[in-house]
């Protein structure tokens, strides 16, 4: 069966009522590539097949990596393909929501679920050894110490024990422990950084963020982020989908990081929005081959 013939029936169950919220979220760390659009062909067929709207936000708290030139390039490469149409007038930017992420760490605070670290991650990985490619869990070096809040910048949430379980539109039933995955979570770095599983959960919350369409590389991102939206108040958690990957032949994903070929550079090449819709589809599993697509045939991959 293929995948949007497998796709197709659970998102009509689940997305059966129009103006559902979603999102598109990269961070300005680099230029667009191919796995943003991979992405993108997920978020703008799902949300125009199944009458939802799309909110452009820009992950850019990690003020170390992000640049504004990136982000500018970002907004160029939305217009050319043609994306920008289906958005909102507002961009929402996460360096510009200090404020929101301070009120929700003071109302976790105020209940006595935070506290200060002063472990690094060196320090974590030292005292746990691990097998190739299981995740680094904090053991809780920190949650009893008592450590001074003047000495480090650094702030963790107390994760609960027990099970998180969600079902996935694309993958079905789920069932996480964030507890013993990744331990308690930090959401405040050492240099004053809000996180991204912290700043995520306070936005989707604040936006009200209904689905949340994402690479599967965040799979295990879901259930700590239950918990915490929990935490802060939330009732009902979004439906949520993860796609597969675009991966080089040895299994690593695509990345900004790594000089992957981007957007604008094939766009300087003289292919087309179009062909490279058709490109992103296929190789996302979409459809069999990498015909070309615009814009209004994406609703048509998912029903």
């Amino acid at each position: 069966m293929s995948v949007v013939r497998r796709l197709a029936p659970q998102l009509r169950g689940a997305l059966s009522t129009t103006g559902w919220r979603t999102r598109f979220a990269p961070a300005p760390t680099g230029f667009l590539h191919l796995g943003h659009l991979v992405n993108a062909v997920h978020v703008w067929g799902i949300a125009r097949a199944y009458g939802g709207r799309i909110l452009l936000r820009v992950e850019d708290h990690d003020a170390t990596r992000c640049r504004p030139e990136y982000e500018a390039a970002l907004h160029e490469d939305l217009a050319w393909l043609g994306l920008d149409r289906d958005l909102g007038s507002e961009t929402v930017r996460q360096s510009d929501r200090d404020a929101y992420y301070t009120a929700a760490f003071a109302a976790l605070s105020t209940r006595g679920l935070t506290y200060a670290c002063v472990c690094t991650r060196r320090e974590i990985a030292a005292a746990q050894p691990r097998a190739a490619g299981e995740e680094l869990c904090y053991p809780g070096t920190c949650r009893d110490r008592g450590v001074d809040p003047a000495v480090t910048q650094a702030r963790r949430v107390r994760m609960a024990d027990g099970v998180e379980s969600f079902d996935d539109l694309r993958l079905g039933a789920q069932r996480q422990e964030p507890g013993t995955q990744c331990g308690d979570l930090l959401v405040r770095d050492r240099n004053g950084h809000w996180t991204y599983q912290f700043a995520v959960v306070v936005d989707d919350l604040a936006q009200e963020i209904d689905v949340i369409i994402r690479g599967e590389d965040l799979l295990s991102s879901t259930g700590r982020q239950w918990q915490l939206a929990r935490l802060l108040g939330r009732r009902t958690m979004p439906q949520v989908l993860h796609h597969a990957l675009v991966t080089h032949p040895d299994g690593t994903k695509l990345s900004k990081s790594n000089g992957d070929t981007s957007i604008r550079e094939r766009r300087r090449d003289g292919v087309s929005a179009a062909a490279l819709f058709g490109e992103a589809a296929w190789l996302a599993g979409l459809q069999a081959s990498p015909r070309a697509l615009t814009l209004d045939d994406l609703a048509g991959l998912f029903v």
